[in-house]
């Protein structure tokens, strides 16, 4: 393979979520900041929702709370606003 043949598809295909959609929405619980290289390929455009409720407790209306969250957001896909 060279160099010049590489590109996102040859990436994404090598990725174990091969063929399934990039996420919109990462929740994070259990009060942390930081993604820890979770799919750090997969949601470089996913909106990221924290909670400090740890995932055992994390309940449907806590997942209620994140997309209601996520849907009050502009998505921007990388791009900046027009102003």
């Amino acid at each position: 393979l060279a160099v010049d043949d590489i590109d996102n598809n040859v990436i994404e295909n090598h990725l174990y979520t091969k063929g399934l959609p990039a996420p919109d929405l990462l929740i994070r619980p259990g009060g942390d900041l930081r993604i820890s290289n979770f799919l750090l390929w997969q949601i470089a455009y996913a909106e990221i929702w924290t909670t400090k409720v740890f995932w055992p407790e994390f309940t449907p209306d806590h997942l209620v709370e994140a997309i209601l969250a996520y849907q009050g957001r502009e998505r921007r896909f990388g791009g900046l606003v027009s102003q």
